[in-house]
Parts: C-alpha cells; sequence; structure tokens
C-alpha cells in the first residue's frame, strides 16, 4: 500500500483542488502527480530519504506531499512562515535530502547554507526566484513513474511536534497510521466525508490536524477541498459562500473571529452540513454563542500528532454536550489511568492513553522521547486529563504536559526560554501559557535581566522572532527580579501563571 493512492478510484471529472481560483479535478491532479513523482524519481530519491516541504496550503503543496509520498520518500511539512533559522535546525534534526520551496517559503530558504545542512538539491517553480534553487517545472517533462509500495509501518511523514514532553521533535507517522485513522473517521456515524463535500481547507498543511483530518480525508472520499492560504475572517465567509463549503475544521480562534464581525455577517454559515473544533480546548459559551448567532451546532474532537491526530469525536452520538470532546473513534482504544498507571474509577481524572493502529511509530531519532510517551505494549500516553461521565463521553481537565497551545499549535515553553536566553542580557527566563480570548492561550515569558543591562519588551519579542515563528514567540514579557523556584531549583510555572 502507499497513502498516496488515496487520490486513486475517483471519478476523472471529479474536483478535487480549488487553488487561487483554479479547479484541479481527481483526472489531473494523478496525472500532475505522477509526472512529478517521476521527475523526484529521476532525481535520484529512494524509498525512505526525507523531502522537506515548505509552502501554504495551495495546489504546489498537495502536488509535491502526493508525489513524495508515491515515490516512497518521506514528507517533512515545515512552516513556511518560520524564520531561517529555524527552518535550519528542522532540516537538519530531520537529515532532509531535498527540499521543495513554495512562494511563501522564500524569505527562509534564502538564508539556507545547503552543503553545513546536507541537503543536496533545493526545489522551486521558476517564478518564485529562489537563488540557487533548481526549477521544478524541469521534473515534470519525462513522464510518470509507478507509486512504490510501501509497508504499513513504513514512516510517511514526519510532523514536528512539541511532543508528549520535552522540546519539538519529529513524530513519526506511517503508512498505516495515516490510513488507519482516515479509515477510522469515515467509519464514526455522522462523521464522514461524502464525495459531493465541499471543505474548507484553512487549516496549515504543516499541522496534522490540516494535513490528515482537511486535506487526507477529503481526498480519501473523493471530495473537493478549497484552499486558503492566510485566514481571514470575512474572506472565509466568502469563500464559503461562494465554492458552497459544506465542511469546515478549525480551530477555536477561527470561529471567535466570527463572532466578533458585525451582525451583518455569518449568514454564509448557516448552510454548513458539518463543523468540527479541533486542536484546542473551546469554551461551552464560544459554543453556545456560535449556535445562537449562526444556528451552527459545533462538534469537538480530541487528538494529537502521535494518534496520526484524531481520537475522538462529538459527531452523531446523541445530544452535543457542551466542552465534551465526545466519544472514541472506532477502533481507538482509550484509557483513563493514575499515577500508577491503573485505569481510574467512572467520574474520577486521569491521563488519557492511546491504543490503535493510528498510534505513531516514535520520535525520529530519538529512542528517550519515544520510550516515555509509548508503554512497553503500544499504548500512548497523552499526558492530557480528562474524566468520563456515565455515556462514555471525556472532557479535557488539564494538561501534565507545560505544552501551551496557541491557535491550535503546540508551543513548547523550553524552546522559548532557550531562544530568549541566547541574548546577552537576559540571565534567566520562564515561559508560561496565559489565556488570550482571540489564540485561546497567549505565550508570556518572565525574564531577569542582566544587572545594568537596560532591556526593552519589543527588543526581546523581535529578537525572539529571528529564531521562532511569530506564533511561537512570546505577545508579553514582565521583568522581574527573580523567578519562583522549588526547593530543587526548578521554576514553579504555577506560581507564575
Amino acid at each position: 500500500m502507499n497513502l498516496a493512492t488515496i487520490v486513486d478510484g475517483h471519478p476523472d471529472d471529479a474536483p478535487a483542488l480549488v487553488s487561487r481560483g483554479q479547479v484541479t479535478t481527481y483526472g489531473e491532479l494523478r496525472r500532475q502527480v505522477g509526472e512529478l513523482r517521476g521527475g523526484l524519481s529521476r532525481l535520484g530519491l529512494a524509498p525512505g530519504d526525507r523531502v522537506a516541504i515548505v509552502s501554504a496550503n495551495n495546489w504546489f503543496f498537495v502536488t509535491s506531499y502526493l508525489a513524495v509520498l508515491g515515490v516512497g520518500a518521506v514528507a517533512v511539512p515545515l512552516n513556511p512562515a518560520s524564520p531561517t533559522r529555524e527552518l535550519a535546525k528542522e532540516l537538519k534534526a530531520v537529515g532532509a535530502r531535498v527540499a521543495i520551496i513554495g512562494p511563501t517559503g522564500r524569505p527562509a530558504a534564502e538564508g539556507l547554507d545547503r552543503a553545513a545542512l546536507g541537503v543536496e538539491h533545493v526545489l522551486a517553480p521558476e517564478r518564485v526566484g529562489v537563488e540557487g534553487a533548481e526549477p521544478l517545472e524541469s521534473l515534470f517533462p519525462g513522464g510518470a513513474v509507478p507509486v512504490v509500495e510501501r509497508a504499513d509501518d513504513d514512516v510517511a511523514v514526519l510532523i514536528f511536534t512539541a511532543g508528549t514532553a520535552g522540546s519539538p521533535k519529529a513524530a513519526m507517522l506511517t503508512h498505516g497510521n495515516l490510513r488507519s485513522n482516515l479509515e477510522q473517521i469515515q467509519q464514526h456515524p455522522g462523521r464522514a466525508i461524502k464525495p459531493e463535500d465541499v471543505s474548507l481547507g484553512v487549516l496549515p498543511l504543516f499541522h496534522i490536524f490540516g494535513l490528515n483530518v482537511v486535506l487526507g480525508l477529503t481526498l480519501l472520499a473523493g471530495a473537493s477541498v478549497v484552499l486558503v492560504e492566510r485566514f481571514d475572517p470575512v474572506a472565509a465567509l466568502e469563500t464559503i459562500a461562494t465554492h458552497h463549503i459544506t465542511v469546515v475544521a478549525g480551530a477555536p480562534p477561527m470561529f471567535t473571529a466570527w463572532l466578533g464581525l458585525p451582525a451583518s455577517h455569518g449568514a454564509e454559515l448557516r448552510g454548513l452540513r458539518l463543523a468540527i473544533s479541533g486542536a484546542a480546548p473551546m469554551t461551552a459559551e464560544t459554543v453556545e454563542a456560535v449556535q445562537r448567532r449562526f444556528g451552527l451546532t459545533i462538534h469537538e474532537g480530541y487528538g494529537l500528532t502521535e494518534a496520526s491526530p484524531a481520537v475522538t469525536s462529538s459527531v452523531a452520538v446523541g445530544p452535543v454536550k457542551p466542552g465534551s470532546i465526545g466519544v472514541p473513534l472506532p477502533g481507538v482504544d482509550v484509557r483513563l489511568v493514575d499515577g500508577d498507571n491503573e485505569d481510574v474509577l467512572e467520574g474520577d481524572e486521569g491521563e488519557i492513553w492511546v491504543h490503535g493502529p493510528n498510534v505513531f511509530a516514535g520520535y525520529w531519532d530519538n529512542p528517550e522521547a519515544t520510550a516515555g510517551a509509548l508503554t512497553d505494549d503500544g499504548w500512548l500516553r497523552t499526558g492530557d486529563i480528562a474524566v468520563t461521565d456515565d455515556d462514555g463521553w471525556l472532557w479535557i481537565v488539564d494538561r501534565a504536559k507545560d505544552v501551551i497551545i496557541v491557535s491550535g499549535f503546540n508551543v513548547y515553553p523550553a524552546e522559548v526560554e532557550e531562544a530568549l536566553a541566547e541574548h546577552p542580557g537576559v540571565v534567566d527566563v520562564a515561559v508560561v501559557g496565559v489565556a488570550n480570548p482571540h489564540t485561546g492561550e497567549g505565550v508570556r515569558a518572565y525574564v531577569v535581566a542582566e544587572p545594568g543591562y537596560v532591556l526593552e519588551e519589543d527588543e526581546l519579542i523581535e529578537f525572539c522572532s529571528t529564531r521562532l515563528a511569530r506564533y511561537k514567540c512570546p505577545s508579553k514579557i514582565t521583568f522581574v527580579q527573580e523567578l519562583p523556584r522549588g526547593v530543587a531549583g526548578k521554576v514553579l510555572r504555577r506560581a507564575l501563571r
């Protein structure tokens, strides 16, 4: 099998993608992907080679993704808005042999030291003008080659995540992991995508929610996806109306943004068949406000990168229970366990453990982190704390890990602290998540300055932005004389919160 074959078997004339106003049918997409697959093969790519895809949500990303999988290589989707330093760190971490750069990835790609990173080929559309890049167009002539067969346990994708603990690392998702999770979602009552559906592809495709739950699921079902490169609440509503969108999946800040628009906006949402919220908790107040204003029922779910990603859904399993993440998908086993790794009693809090064919193979080149996330018998320790009711519905009540969720994206405090600590005027630093009405959570840093060194908040935030993607940077920095620490010297984040 090969995940790339999810586009096979659908009618040639059925629309698959809409990108920048251009419709691509399944017949055209299969031909284009086949030609690019042939070009990558002739370039010398072999099964298992890592290929970075640095692109926004567009035709370019989708074609590259399917071609990379089809040639048997491992796709590594990366944030095109990342600064050069962060992009270089990720390319080196996975040993990428090839980097495919889309238009929005040009600024970060321009400063890459290819030789130092071991990247043999940088490919980009000629019109993008990435210095030293080989024109992507040159790979298409020469004809298609067959899809390379892969085993269920062969790695298909590496996705960077904060993980269940520690700093960011690359989760290994296999062809079997990704395909099984798509099938699990399709088997859930009322959750399945239909061929006549049109999905809004606004979630970033370098994020597993956008990559598999939106793009992968839509293509598996033979439906169509309208790709949106940058979210704007008014423009998104216009897109929903113009393209007759039936399915919308997003993080809570997307729905909050629509609630913030004038009363004259939002009628477009009343025609949706299915609205899904994930990647971060949504408050019951927001769910109720969306229902009142737009007549739209929001169905929440729960997942994480290491589960490919969907674990639960609240669609069509009874009356909606605001705040609940629903019940496990078919084929996904969930336990709530205590500190002794024993199942908790009904109504008691416990850490969510997940088991199933969708659970990842581990972290790339990091056996220690893998052992911390997976038990010997294959259960995934999520680090999230939940309770269950009499009907088996689950509620997230806490996180055992320090990860901050900003607009659905994971931010690990240690990564931000490391970046800020490189400033010569910073003696000590701690980072925590704080409530934010627009993004769910925001990043706040507490900084101890070097004696005699004058630090400015804006200066430190800008310093951080040259090292990390913008969503990881603090929105607020508070200067303090010292940080609260326990007897062992560890920063007491709860005191800062």
